[in-house]
């Protein structure tokens, strides 16, 4: 009898304290143009580590803005923050991170972070 009455306590208790969110990790190229750089010589030193991220909200699948824009909006936040208007310099190894976290289909929270280098070419 005791062992029947445990395991629906112990399945409760871990659908309780189990979380409700997901992590993904996207890693491309987001500069589609035709710039080619030789990065075989000592031509570059990495001078600064940037990010931009981006949030929204729904409440029963309505609010916010689409995933689109939430992506736009991450990397549009960190290119203000690269300051690429004076030198020879550059945004390499963009990173994207999505993280959904809530109680779907209650409450959902989408974060979106995006992540680069930025090197600047010396010669």
């Amino acid at each position: 009898m005791k062992k029947t009455t445990i395991f629906p306590v112990l399945l409760i208790i871990t659908v309780f304290f189990s979380s409700c969110g997901y992590n993904a990790a996207i890693i491309s190229n987001h500069n589609q143009n035709a710039t080619e750089v030789q990065l075989n010589n000592d031509n570059f030193k990495v001078i600064d580590q940037v990010s931009g991220s981006s949030e929204v909200s729904y409440i029963f699948g309505i609010g916010g803005v689409d995933k689109r824009q939430l992506f736009e909006n991450a990397y549009s936040d960190m290119m203000k923050k690269a300051n690429l208007m004076n030198g020879s310099k550059a945004i390499v190894n963009v990173m994207t991170e999505e993280q959904v976290s809530g109680f779907a289909p209650f409450f959902i929270r989408r974060t979106v972070t995006v992540s680069a280098h930025v090197v600047e070419f010396t010669k």
